[in-house]
């Protein structure tokens, strides 16, 4: 029998929505770009990424309330999240911008250490700008579940797989803690393909989502553990920020001297207060072209087609077109043709992984 658990009343919160917005989506090249990453575009929505993103964690829903979002994105981008953010109706409470990249672990440090400014009442939800939710819905199902642990739980949230995919790290899940909300045991790098078989065969492993609900109080603590660095780095970066309306630049000086980690490495791994909220949300990482075009709408040869396009007796191939570009492709089979801005990529699509090796001045 599983566990039972007493009728829970669910508190009423009030949530900060953090979304990371500092990736660089290399290997959706050409139309993803340092000037312009992958967040800033419109991938497999109606909308840019970002505002999909910030979307999606907005209103209120049951006993959570989501409140204006903080965004952390890189300082070459600040115009791009106002202007962005401003058309689809969102204002954010703070943009923080990093001038350069140091992972997860610094930009987790900055959400609890300004969302306790913001709100010391608020918990966080720490998000990358860059993944689809086809059922929304059932993701704020499960950000309330697991607000009936979150108070002394970091919880992450683990996307139920939809086959042995070698892509993604894993998490193994432990003992319920409460309905929907599971003690984590272990995180589990990407594996092969027995091992992903295995994972998917014993039903307790989900992908690592890359999300995170904590409170900023307790997540500051579990820093202490193994990662204090990181932490007191990003405090010092933010206390020497230059700030002007709600944008905040961190101190280049003290951010450059950050130690670059994940948060899983960082903290998760570490602490013994961590829990999993699987669940099933129609989620994607778009990191890939491949990965697009699995997504995408297709004809009935398995073609996808967008902007100035003309395809002849293909299949299973995807061709896209930016900037008014004409591309004409004949006879192709499983193959991705990408015209945007002054480049092309032409590649099979079991190649969708090699495309940071042919950007220029990156391969």
């Amino acid at each position: 029998m599983g566990a039972r658990f007493a009728e829970t009343v669910l508190p009423s919160m009030k949530i900060i929505p953090v979304i990371m917005s500092g990736g660089s989506g290399t290997r959706l090249w050409p139309l993803s770009t340092d000037a312009r990453p992958k967040q800033f575009h419109k991938l497999g929505a109606e909308r840019t990424m970002i505002e999909e993103t910030a979307q999606r964690f907005s209103g209120v829903h049951g006993n959570v309330t989501f409140l204006d979002p903080i965004i952390i994105a890189g300082a070459s981008h600040g115009d791009l999240v106002h202007s962005l953010l401003a058309r689809c109706g969102v204002t954010p409470s703070a943009v923080v911008l990093e001038p350069m990249g140091r992972n997860t672990a610094a930009t987790a440090a900055l959400a609890a250490m300004v969302a306790n400014e913001i709100d010391p009442e608020a918990y966080v939800l720490l998000a990358p700008a860059d993944h689809l939710v086809a059922m929304p819905d059932k993701f704020i199902e499960a950000v309330q579940a697991a607000s009936a642990v979150v108070s002394d739980r970091i919880v992450t949230f683990g996307i139920t797989p939809s086959g042995p995919e070698t892509g993604y790290g894993y998490i193994l899940q432990g003992e319920a803690l409460q309905p929907g909300v599971h003690h984590l045991v272990a995180f589990k790098e990407k594996p092969d393909l027995p091992e992903a078989m295995r994972y998917l065969r014993e039903g307790k492993y989900s992908w690592n989502s890359g999300v995170f609900f904590f409170s900023p109080k307790l997540l500051l603590e579990e820093f202490s553990i193994a990662s204090a660095d990181i932490r007191d780095g990003a405090r010092e970066a933010l206390k020497h920020a230059k700030r002007q309306g709600n944008e905040i630049l961190l101190d280049a000086a003290s951010f450059g001297k950050v130690r670059s980690e994940a948060v899983d490495r960082a903290v998760m791994e570490k602490t013994t207060r961590a829990a999993v909220a699987p669940c099933d949300i129609g989620w994607a990482d778009v990191g890939s072209w491949a990965e697009l075009w699995r997504l995408s709408q297709k004809d009935s040869r398995g073609n996808v087609a967008e902007g100035s396009v003309t395809m002849l007796d293909c299949m299973n191939t995807m061709v896209r077109s930016d900037d008014g570009i004409q591309v004409s492709v004949i006879g192709a089979m499983d193959l991705i043709v990408i015209a945007s801005g002054n480049s092309v990529l032409v590649m099979p699509r079991g190649r969708a992984q090699d495309v940071k090796k042919v950007i220029p001045g990156k391969g």
